[in-house]
């Protein structure tokens, strides 16, 4: 059976060091990210397929304020929920990080898979940074890339 992605981590636990109370005020700030993640990715004409590692990153990139994050979700190729990492919203501390792990052996995202990170803040505050690191190798080869986070925004007329 392969390993599952970090169902049962606890970012609460795992990640005390980085989280704070969260604030009293309303949430008057929103935003989401999409991030492309690649746990397989097809090789040599597509006869041979490589499995990565995956690392979401949340960073908040604020000096003052802490940042909320409502959700983090990872969808497989067809758009199917994998996984949800948050029960409720937690507070990030200024410049802090939070992080999902996906092993190698996870494939269940495959080569479309995606986060969703949805944040908020209390007032005005710079725009997070959300990124998936992945790494992965095939015999002598190793490979190591970024995939950064999009802001989510409707697109129209």
């Amino acid at each position: 059976m392969p390993a599952i992605a970090q169902s049962k981590v606890n970012i609460e636990q795992s990640f005390a060091d980085s989280l704070t109370a969260m604030p009293k005020e309303a949430l008057s700030v929103s935003g989401g990210f999409y991030v492309p993640a690649y746990s397989s990715v097809a090789m040599s004409q597509g006869r041979l397929r490589v499995d990565f590692s995956v690392t979401l990153s949340v960073h908040n990139a604020s000096e003052t304020q802490p940042l909320i994050v409502k959700r983090i979700a990872y969808f497989d190729t067809s758009g199917k929920m994998v996984e949800s990492y948050l029960k409720a919203p937690v507070a990030l501390k200024p410049l802090a990080t939070v992080s999902v792990f996906i092993p190698t052996d996870d494939v269940r995202g495959g080569t479309g898979a995606n986060f969703i990170v949805d944040w908020a803040a209390t007032s005005e505050i710079s725009e997070p940074v959300v990124e998936a690191l992945m790494v992965g190798g095939v015999a002598n080869a190793h490979y190591a890339f970024v995939s950064q986070g999009r802001p989510t925004r409707t697109a129209g007329k």
